[in-house]
């Protein structure tokens, strides 16, 4: 007898556990996302919006649950939707059968992410359907398809990511600067796309310098701004100390700009890492104006790098780090005496004073105000000699700007090209005819002494060239100091000391030697 076959047909569905003869509406829900939130993009999410509300409220075997929507989000991760995030959720707890979106390029353009979306949704029986390619992820061809599909689509979003890349390097190249202005203090975006001052907070920027420069540090520079209860660069109350050291040291307030600081590692995740030269950077000087001076920039800099490399910690006073002891020359540190009564006072002494039990500095202690007090006798015998002081220090100046560094330098630069060419020739020569051994290697490395050795000038006189600027610098700051100071009624300044002395020298003879900038030495009695 001839095998018979018959079929029963499926009564159950095997994702849901639902009859198939049971007439239940399906919930359906739609996802809309669009990616920038210009005003073209938010009126195609509106219009996304409205589409799926009437198409899926418009087929009777279809129960409207919600239109849930990511707006202004971009689709490489769905880890920051939170509208596609709780849609997921929704579904996985069974409030959602059938979920209508786009396109896959719509619902993410990170394999990955689709693909995983998919299958947990698979799981439970939902089905996922993508208007523009026509599939169902519960189709049994649907996972090949969405695979091909979202390869595809995050390919695309690998190139839309390369030709941003490289359209911001192009601007990086061309100078132009962009200011993330919202949180940027100091700017606003000019009607020309180039940065404008906004005066009321440059004067903020430049309050900061100078609560710098006279000796306060960025924690106390942050507290004096909490209670003068001036918001942030961002709109907030609390300043920190990394706000304050990053205005302290972006280049961008002396109207220069280095960009490229950072870079994308990943178009998917959008990681940006600090660009410690994997990738270029530009450099433009003059790029937009200055808020503060590039003299007072630099300064701020110095004084930065002088803090930093001191080896003791630092008091919140013009006095900290510039009172050393003439005997071990460590720093004078600051103690109070009588801090709860009318006798209070500060006085200062060597750090090392106790530390030691066989040897003591022999030098005492001094008062802070009678330290001020000898540092204005001081100031004051060179203000009566100011014209000819400022003659001096402009001459000292002059002269030093005029060693010509630059040709020099690259006289050298020229040198190590020749002798690096000279290297590739003898590589070249050996690799094509039999030589000695030992001839080519000593050869080789005559030529690499050389190079090394240019190489080695080539980086001292960098140095010096520096060294040259930053003296320059100060010296420019003590000769406006002097300028700007009254010749009558000096007053004790914080920043007037701080530009003008190099360091107060406590000697064990109860004397004080104030060593100014511009190299002059005066001694003074403490008794």
């Amino acid at each position: 007898m001839a095998k018979t076959v018959t079929v029963i047909p499926s009564t159950i569905n095997p994702y849901t556990h639902i009859s198939l003869d049971a007439l239940k509406k399906k919930k359906v829900a739609a996802y809309a996302r669009v990616s920038t939130d210009h005003e073209e993009q938010t009126s195609s999410y509106n219009a996304q919006v409205d589409y799926y509300e009437k198409t899926i409220k418009n087929n009777p075997d279809w129960e409207f649950v919600k239109v849930y929507a990511d707006d202004g989000i971009s689709g490489t991760s769905t880890k920051k939707r939170e509208g596609f995030n709780k849609m997921i959720n929704d579904a996985l707890d069974g409030k959602i059968d059938i979920i209508i979106t786009k396109s896959i390029s719509r619902f993410a353009r990170n394999t990955v992410d689709t693909l995983s979306t998919i299958r947990k949704l698979k799981e439970k029986g939902i089905d996922v359907f993508f208007e523009k390619e026509n599939v169902h992820s519960l189709d049994s061809a649907g996972e090949l398809m969405l695979t091909i599909l979202s390869s595809l689509a995050q390919e695309e979003s690998r190139s839309i990511s390369s030709n941003v890349t490289w359209g911001k390097r192009k601007s990086f190249q061309d100078g132009n600067v962009y200011l993330p202005y919202a949180q940027f203090l100091g700017y606003d975006k000019g009607e020309d796309g180039l940065p404008k001052i906004n005066e009321e907070q440059a004067k903020l920027v430049r309050e900061i310098y100078a609560y710098f420069l006279s000796g306060k540090s960025p924690s106390s520079i942050a507290r004096i701004l909490m209670e003068r209860k001036i918001p942030t660069p961002a709109g907030k109350e609390k300043w920190t100390y990394t706000t304050i050291t990053s205005i302290l040291s972006n280049e961008k307030y002396k109207g220069s700009a280095r960009l490229q600081k950072k870079y994308t590692v990943d178009f998917l995740t959008k990681k940006q890492v600090v660009n410690n030269g994997e990738v270029p950077q530009y450099y433009v000087e003059n790029s937009h104006p200055a808020i503060v001076d590039p003299d007072e920039w630099e300064l701020v800099q110095q004084e930065i790098e002088r803090r930093k490399n001191l080896p003791f910690k630092t008091y919140d006073s013009p006095l900290s780090a510039r009172l050393i002891c003439g005997d071990c020359g460590c720093s004078y540190g600051p103690k109070v005496w009588h801090s709860t009564d009318k006798y209070r006072k500060v006085i200062w002494r060597c750090n090392n004073k106790y530390k030691d039990k066989n040897q003591k500095c022999s030098t005492g202690f001094v008062e802070e105000e009678k330290v001020k007090k000898l540092y204005l006798e001081a100031f004051s015998e060179i203000m009566e000699i100011r014209d000819s002081v400022i003659e001096d220090i402009e001459l000292v100046i002059k002269e030093l700007m005029d060693v010509d560094y630059k040709n020099q330098m690259q006289d050298i630069k020229d040198e190590m090209h020749q002798v690096s060419e000279l290297v590739d020739k003898h590589i070249q020569d050996n690799a094509r005819k039999e030589s000695d051994i030992e001839e080519y290697m000593n050869h080789y490395v005559e030529l690499a002494k050389r190079y090394n050795s240019l190489q080695s000038d080539l980086d001292k006189l960098i140095r010096f060239q520096v060294d040259r600027d930053l003296r320059a610098i100060k010296l420019r700051a003590f000769i406006k100091e002097l300028k700007i100071a009254p010749s009558i009624n000096l007053a004790f300044d914080d920043r007037l000391f701080n530009l003008t002395i190099e360091k107060c020298v406590v000697n064990n003879d109860k004397t004080i030697t104030f060593h100014f900038k511009n190299g002059i030495e005066i001694k003074k009695a403490l008794d």
